[in-house]
């Protein structure tokens, strides 16, 4: 059986990120990222980010991200897709995912409120090395160097306005 969950505003681990416990109740969506589910936030194996593009139409990325507690945090370059639709229209959802548990996954519908080239760099040095598990440079070792040249970061914080967390596992511990 599939639940959605709304969580209550407990929960040390999450808390930090900005989320909430798992004791919820069903159906309801919140605007909290809930404990439940913090792994599929912080560095989730599969995230898709869509936007709206110009023709009205969605537009669907893989993205690597993260959470600062406030924003989810994520990274594209300067003239991609999703960067100028963000631009034009702000509205966002990030839907993320582990493909050994695609009954569990989480939903998160929000406004871009920031995006700037300051820090974008940074984020996007420590996002490679989260997922690679060691330190190492996105230009350079995630891709090659060159593109250093070509391409510029753009971060993006992406403010939760709506946020549904499923578990169709069974598991309520959600890990």
């Amino acid at each position: 059986m599939t639940t959605r969950r709304q969580c209550s505003d407990s929960g040390e681990r999450l808390r930090s990120l900005g989320g909430t416990s798992s004791a919820c109740s069903p159906f309801t969506p919140s605007d909290r990222i809930p404990l439940s589910h913090g792994d599929l936030i912080e560095c989730p194996p599969v995230a898709a980010l869509t936007t709206v593009g110009g023709d009205g139409y969605p537009q669907t990325s893989v993205v690597w991200c993260d959470f600062d507690g406030e924003h989810v945090r994520i990274n594209t370059m300067r003239g991609f897709a999703k960067e100028r639709n963000m631009r034009r229209d702000p509205r966002v959802t990030l839907l993320c995912y582990d493909p050994r548990r695609p009954l569990r996954y989480l939903e998160v519908r929000g406004t871009v409120d920031e995006m700037t080239e300051k820090g974008a760099a940074e984020h996007l040095d420590a996002l490679a090395s989260k997922y690679a598990g060691r330190r190492i440079r996105y230009f350079g070792d995630a891709i090659p160097v060159g593109f250093a040249k070509t391409e510029t970061p753009i971060l993006c914080l992406v403010r939760p306005a709506h946020v549904i967390a499923v578990d169709g596992t069974g598991d309520s511990g959600g890990q």
